[in-house]
């Protein structure tokens, strides 16, 4: 577009903007000015320099007005900030901005304050966990926007997070597993998916990846979904009697009724009716904690926890180590009452 335009299209000003960016105007003589689109030579900037040059007010665009919250986030999802951001992180945020800018009618982003966020906080109190994500989400819009020169400060820094202290996901027993297990037996697809959820320890979505292709030399390697972290897991034995037994895919371990991979979402319904049909209450993740579990028990440290994992930081690991050391040392301590602890 621009290599068929003149040099130079008459009665034009180009200024830089104080953050560098620049910005053009339609002016005939000292005549009044008219702000040209940004993008120099396309059908929109073209457009509005001939609606200028005839004196008509300038046409409708399609686009979010330049002042909206809308047109903040459009601008944000074509940022290197934003395409560094893992992909199940980018679908959170993206349908949580839907709703919030559906909800609050497309503001000017510059008018959204710490006090908007916090009634944003306020009117999701009954989702603690949603209203966190909604915090976080506009700490990083805004982070990213006071970096592009849009905002001169970030109003969601200044909002707390509701940090409601919850157990989450209802963690599986081992005769949740016991039960489970009798009643899917070896040779179907719903005991080659509680092997590798159980001896793996992986979240849905990477469970429902793993396949193969992951495998090399008896050991597993892959990288999570949620943060990108590699993971390591040897091929135990209860998981490789299982996937002998299949039925599995080419490409991932658990599949759909027609042999393909799953999605996380279809892989999470299924497996609940495969749950209540073993009379198990729970989910996938509730059986992610009962390895964790399993592992505190039998020993793993806070550093094995997090590598076997995937976490980044000690905060869950140590809830595993730190009831796992509660529960020996209540037994240890108990066992001093026994009859004849005193003697010898």
């Amino acid at each position: 577009m621009i290599d068929d335009m003149p040099r130079r299209l008459p009665n034009l000003v180009r200024e830089k903007t104080r953050h560098g960016r620049l910005v053009w105007y339609f002016r005939e003589g000292t005549g009044p000015r008219t702000r040209l689109p940004d993008e120099y030579g396309s059908p929109e900037f073209l457009s509005a320099y001939r609606a200028a040059m005839a004196g008509a007010p300038p046409p409708q665009s399609n686009r979010p007005d330049p002042r909206s919250l809308q047109w903040l986030v459009d601008t944000w999802k074509q940022s290197s900030d934003w395409a560094g951001t893992r992909p199940a992180t980018r679908k959170q945020r993206e349908n949580l901005m839907v709703r919030v800018i559906d909800a609050s009618g497309n503001p000017p982003f510059k008018a959204i304050t710490k006090d908007s966020i916090r009634e944003l906080r306020e009117a999701m109190q009954d989702r603690p966990a949603a209203a966190d994500n909604m915090i976080k989400t506009f700490r990083a819009l805004y982070r990213w926007a006071e970096d592009a020169g849009h905002v001169d400060d970030n109003p969601a820094m200044a909002v707390r997070f509701i940090g409601a202290r919850s157990d989450g996901f209802t963690p599986w027993t081992r005769d949740d597993l016991d039960k489970y297990r009798e009643h899917w037996p070896l040779g179907t697809r719903e005991r080659v998916a509680i092997e590798v959820l159980i001896t793996t320890g992986l979240r849905r979505g990477d469970a429902c990846r793993l396949g193969r292709p992951h495998l090399k030399a008896g050991v597993f390697m892959i990288r999570t979904e949620k943060t990108g972290t590699p993971v390591y897991r040897p091929l135990l034995p209860e998981l490789a009697a299982a996937i002998e037994a299949g039925p599995v895919g080419e490409l991932t371990f658990i599949t759909g009724a027609n042999g393909a991979p799953m999605v996380k979402e279809s892989f999470g319904n299924w497996f609940r009716k495969a749950c209540t049909a073993a009379k198990v209450s729970g989910s996938a993740h509730g059986v992610r904690k009962l390895a964790a579990t399993i592992m505190a028990e039998r020993g793993a440290t806070e550093s094995e926890l997090k590598a076997a994992f995937g976490w980044t930081t000690s905060d869950m690991a140590s809830l595993y180590t730190r009831a796992a050391d509660r529960q020996r040392l209540a037994i240890a301590g108990v066992l001093r009452l026994a009859s004849g602890a005193d003697e010898g």
